[in-house]
């Protein structure tokens, strides 16, 4: 019985790898893409000229520094209608390209934020004086899915 069991057991190992071994070559017409970092943000009522003036300035240079050093691929900024008052209308969309290296450049954008705007302090109180003209409802990650098959 025991030598019964024992190629038994083979018999499953191999069925399974071979299943496996199919598995893994399945082409999928699909694959991953960059990670997007998405800001929801509600600006305030008569204050798109002061926040978008910020975005043009100071969040951009950010933005551009970050692009500069290979910290992130690309940025965007998408204006939304917002169909009641609490709900968001603009978008601030960051990419990077993966989470890898999102993660990994974390310390690497934070130095490069105090080099361009000043200490922790300073960056507080940006945040503050934002905090008048618009407000963060939040933010989400997103992969990108490109359809198409892995090269």
């Amino acid at each position: 019985m025991t030598r019964r069991s024992a190629a038994l057991a083979v018999i499953v190992l191999f069925v399974g790898l071979a299943g496996f071994t199919t598995y893994a070559q399945v082409a999928r017409p699909y694959h991953d893409g960059s990670v997007w970092s998405i800001a929801f943000i509600r600006v305030k009522a008569g204050m798109d000229s002061a926040y978008l003036n910020y975005l043009a300035s100071d969040w951009k240079r950010e933005q551009e520094a970050m692009k500069a050093e290979g910290i992130i691929l690309s940025y965007k900024v998408i204006a939304t209608e917002a169909h009641t008052p609490a709900e968001f209308n603009l978008m601030l969309m960051t990419e990077y390209k993966n989470l890898a290296a999102m993660e990994a450049n974390a310390e690497k954008a934070e130095a490069l934020g105090q080099k361009l705007f000043g200490n922790d302090q300073k960056m507080m109180q940006g945040y503050k004086d934002r905090l008048e003209i618009r407000e963060v409802l939040g933010d989400r990650l997103g992969r990108e899915v490109i359809l198409e098959p892995r090269k």
